[in-house]
């Protein structure tokens, strides 16, 4: 068993902002790897090899210097959970070499909505009509960001789309997770199993990359590594009330790089509709906590 994290609002907050950081920064490496600025484009299952790759080297060292106590691994759950996560985020890494990435990561916050849809028949959970508004409400903010009309439609930001849907997904088994494993332990069985299974995925579109791509893609996976890490343990040091507005600024982020590194501006149909996706999320996420403080 592990002992919970004590309670620490200010501290929770800097911990979620940062994986936000590190978030956009993930994106931000795999959009110019799947460009040709530093070489030829490299497919996104070899981006998504590299994040795990890489991520799994970091968290091993990471487990060589803290020897933590591992306990009884639940498989089933982690080949389930993984992926769903390795499927989602080498659709991510997919969306983004097209997309903006603020809005790739706007319709990404949808992962929540989909999971309260999932956990209906998977976890038995009702679902009343306050939850469903904030799910119809996000839901309204992804059409606009698709912007469905001949002249604006970016059909690879159904990727994206996907990705959430599939992520919401790896939720209902994270959710099945908590409680019976550590932190530290879900992040190594994790990206263990993820780098398995990206390892037999890029057999078929390997190509040796650069010396500034391989910066790149380690870049990619020691972000997610560090993402992670702080996301796990801002969770568990307050509510998720509380932390939820926070995750959020992955979006500002985003923007920023994207203005910084590929002079993108998002346009009003881009800040319309992410406004309105994370409106409905923080709403779900309120509800969910109260719904949480009652049982």
């Amino acid at each position: 068993m592990f002992e919970p994290r004590p309670q620490n609002q200010a501290i929770a907050a800097l911990l979620i902002v940062s994986a936000g950081v590190f978030i956009a920064a993930s994106t931000l490496f795999a959009k110019a790897l799947g460009g040709a600025a530093f070489g030829p484009s490299l497919h996104p299952l070899q981006i998504s090899h590299g994040r795990f790759l890489f991520a799994f080297a970091a968290i091993v060292l990471v487990a060589a210097a803290r020897r933590p106590r591992l306990t009884r691994v639940h498989w089933r759950l982690h080949l389930g959970r993984t992926s769903c996560g390795w499927l989602g985020i080498t659709c991510m890494f997919a969306a983004v070499a097209y997309v903006p990435l603020s809005d790739a990561t706007a319709i990404s916050f949808l992962n929540p909505v989909f999971a309260m849809m999932l956990a209906i028949p998977f976890l038995g959970e009702r679902v009343g009509r306050v939850r469903w508004f904030a799910a119809a409400l996000a839901l309204m903010g992804a059409v606009i960001l698709l912007r469905p009309t001949p002249a604006s439609f970016q059909p690879a930001a159904l990727l994206a789309l996907g990705a959430a849907m599939v992520m919401g997904v790896e939720l209902i088994f994270i959710k099945k997770l908590t409680g019976r494993e550590g932190p530290f332990q879900i992040l190594l069985v994790n990206n263990l199993i993820g780098l398995c299974i990206a390892s037999l995925a890029v057999l078929a579109v390997w190509q040796p990359p650069t010396p500034a791509q391989w910066g790149m893609l380690a870049g990619v996976g020691v972000s997610m590594a560090l993402a992670q890490t702080c996301f796990v343990n801002g969770m568990a040091r307050a509510d998720a009330s509380f932390v939820a507005p926070f995750s959020y600024a992955t979006l500002i982020f985003a923007a920023l790089f994207d203005l910084a590194f590929f002079d993108v501006l998002p346009d009003a149909i881009s800040v319309a509709g992410a406004t309105i996706i994370v409106a409905g999320a923080v709403l779900l996420a309120v509800r969910e906590a109260r719904l949480k403080s009652r049982s």
